[in-house]
């Protein structure tokens, strides 16, 4: 079974992102990053990936991301095609899923750090918990390795502190529903109040009290939604880092560096 890979590639209106700015691009996932435009990262990671079938990126100015070669290979090929970007996250991944096969793989363009393999291990694990959506965690002390002063807030629970990926999975059609848990874009860590809407009151103390496991509460969770959600827990910590201001921009660089000279 092959995923479809959704690339959320939007663009915040009405102001044009510093990274942006300063690579003189009109959104930031064209920005260079490592030499190549930060999206590219993750179109070729996803196209390498042999668990991928479709790929389709949703963006709300895709001129300049159609130009980057690989994308234009890919689309020539039939495998890649764009999607219109909405006003919001939630209804940019209903736009993005649109006539697509299940299951989905949701993943956003300033991934520069994630890997083919890396993909390939998120969607093994879904497919194993045969889950009916997923989000991708990271470990706190894997995260803290790969970037020391970086990231400062983590989902704790009973069993250990947990990151982000911003890498999700949608199993089926009647799954799409938790595409809801993406409406603050991951953050809710900043914002209670979003945990407390999407997961519900109990939940949230359970969070914040770190009461159980983080599959005690996924499954609670489930209960809510009516379906199978699973934490999947990825085994490189860089895999948690994207690119969203100058410090994250300088340590992904850093690490795609040291990947080149361990790779040459």
């Amino acid at each position: 079974m092959k995923a479809t890979a959704l690339i959320m590639a939007g663009k915040r209106s009405g102001s044009l992102d510093p990274l942006a700015a300063r690579a003189g691009v009109a959104q930031k996932c064209v920005v260079p990053v490592g030499g190549k435009p930060m999206i590219q990262h993750v179109v070729e990671a996803v196209a390498q990936c042999d668990r991928v079938g479709d790929i389709r990126i949703v963006a709300h100015e895709p001129e300049e991301i159609a130009a980057i070669p690989v994308v234009t290979r890919l689309q020539e090929e039939g495998r890649l095609e764009f999607r219109p970007g909405a006003f919001n996250l939630v209804d940019s991944v209903f736009s993005g899923t649109e006539d697509a096969d299940f299951p989905i793989m949701i993943t956003t363009a300033d991934n520069c750090l994630v890997t083919a393999e890396g993909y390939s291990e998120f969607i093994d694990k879904a497919l194993a918990e045969k889950a009916g959506a997923a989000a991708a965690l990271a470990r706190k002390e894997d995260v803290i390795a790969a970037d020391p002063v970086g990231q400062k807030k983590f989902y704790e629970f009973s069993d250990g502190g947990y990151s982000n990926c911003n890498t999700y999975w949608i199993g089926s059609q009647e799954a799409l529903g938790a595409a809801e848990i993406m409406r603050s874009g991951g953050q809710f860590v900043k914002y209670p109040s979003r945990i407390a809407k999407a997961f519900g009151v109990i939940n949230l103390i359970r969070f914040y009290l770190g009461w159980g496991t983080k599959e005690i509460l996924f499954a609670q969770i489930s209960k809510r939604f009516g379906f199978k959600l699973v934490p999947i827990v990825l085994s490189n910590g860089e895999y948690a880092i994207d690119v969203d201001e100058e410090r994250s921009f300088g340590i992904t660089e850093k690490l795609l560096a040291r990947r080149g000279a361990v790779a040459g």
